[in-house]
């Protein structure tokens, strides 16, 4: 067995690069890269090829995960989302409430008891799984992360791998189903699949952004994701707020990216490295996976996930029709809530839909940037 923390560490990147590499196969660009990383993860921990626990895991937790989120959110300006995206803004919006509702919804229908090995009760449990599952459906990998801190909840190993598995399965199966709705006649003699007065496309960055990413460019970038960091560990220290650093962390960020859009336009490359230490990320907590408590945990998952994806998709699809938004819209602000903003441009670009391919990218930024705020504030609720 691998045991040194470095090797681990190396171990997880070469997982990362191996699900970059799949996504040019076939079978690797219909799972997505993401899939690939916690499947193989999951196999070389249950194969003790890699230990369920290690200081390697530890330390991308503790110092890779807060470095992430100011990585994505660098190009989250609020003004030009409003601006260049504002139907896709509106749907992905009505997307987030339907994600809500299928949360509060499942939580209902689901008996959720029992399900977390914690001293905690089963209502801080719910609370818990509730915003752990909101956060991921409006933001992503990253904001199920901090609700993870945020609940406690990524104490439990065992849970939290299940709940990652069973989230990153659904978020598979979601994206096919995506894919496969613009071909159903019931739905495009229903919706509008076009709008003749657009004002969703634009460019979404400035002639900065055609500059090549450097080494320069991607070295800044980390200083400030880092900066950003420290700044919001002293914020949280000084106000005693630690259940509420990634919201400040997120906020910090959107602010100077809104306020100063110029300048963190010359950080190229930092969407880049996000991404490379999201696969890490997915590795990490997908090695601390026991199949055995997997398969033990992992049903009422499955009931809870299948119940909000399904309110969710019903939610979106009768608001968007009676806002009169297009199916192409709520497609792909659906995919920008449950996928995020990497596979929400590139499933607008695959279906020919290039007018929403540069608001795809700003509501998943979006997404990002509520993800977390909203995940804390139904888990504060439900409190």
């Amino acid at each position: 067995m691998i045991s040194s923390p470095f090797a681990v560490l190396a171990f997880l990147f070469a997982l990362a690069a191996v699900g970059f590499w799949s996504e040019r196969t076939r079978i690797g660009a219909t799972l997505t890269g993401t899939v690939v990383v916690i499947l193989l993860a999951i196999l070389s921990a249950n194969i003790n090829l890699i230990p369920h626990s290690s200081q390697a895991y530890d330390f991308v937790f503790s110092y890779l995960v807060p470095v992430i989120i100011p990585l994505f959110l660098v190009k989250a300006n609020l003004i030009q989302i409003a601006r260049e995206a504002t139907r896709l803004s509106g749907a992905f919006l009505i997307a987030s409430l339907a994600t809500v509702l299928g949360v509060l919804l499942a939580i209902e229908i689901v008996d959720l008891s029992g399900m977390v090995s914690l001293p905690i009760t089963d209502t801080d449990a719910r609370a818990g799984i509730a915003g752990l599952f909101t956060s991921t459906y409006i933001g992503g990998s990253v904001n199920y992360a901090a609700l993870g801190e945020i609940t406690g909840l990524r104490e439990d190993a065992s849970f939290f791998s299940a709940a990652t598995a069973v989230d990153n399965v659904y978020s598979a199966l979601y994206l096919s189903i995506l894919a496969l709705l613009p071909g159903l006649r019931w739905l495009t003699t229903h919706f509008k699949m076009n709008v003749d007065d657009d004002h969703s496309a634009g460019a979404l960055f400035d002639d900065t952004e055609a500059a090549p990413i450097s080494a320069a460019s991607m070295g800044s970038a980390l200083a400030f994701a880092l900066g950003i960091v420290a700044v919001s560990d002293l914020v949280v220290a000084h106000f005693d707020w630690g259940m509420y650093r990634y919201a400040i962390i997120t906020l910090i960020t959107v602010a100077i990216a809104t306020v100063a859009p110029s300048w963190v336009a010359k950080l190229r490359g930092s969407f880049e490295l996000g991404v490379v230490l999201s696969m890490v990320f997915f590795a990490s907590i997908a090695a601390g996976a026991d199949v055995v408590a997997v398969i033990t945990i992992a049903p009422k998952l499955i009931i809870f996930t299948a119940v909000l994806l399904c309110v969710h998709a019903l939610v979106l699809l009768a608001l968007g029709r009676l806002l009169g938004l297009t199916l192409p819209e709520l497609i792909i602000a659906s995919n920008a809530a449950v996928l995020g903003a990497t596979t929400a441009p590139a499933l607008a670009a695959a279906k020919g839909w290039s007018h929403l391919v540069t608001p795809g990218v700003l509501v998943g930024v979006l997404g990002y940037a509520l993800g977390t705020v909203v995940g804390t504030a139904v888990y504060q609720w439900l409190l």
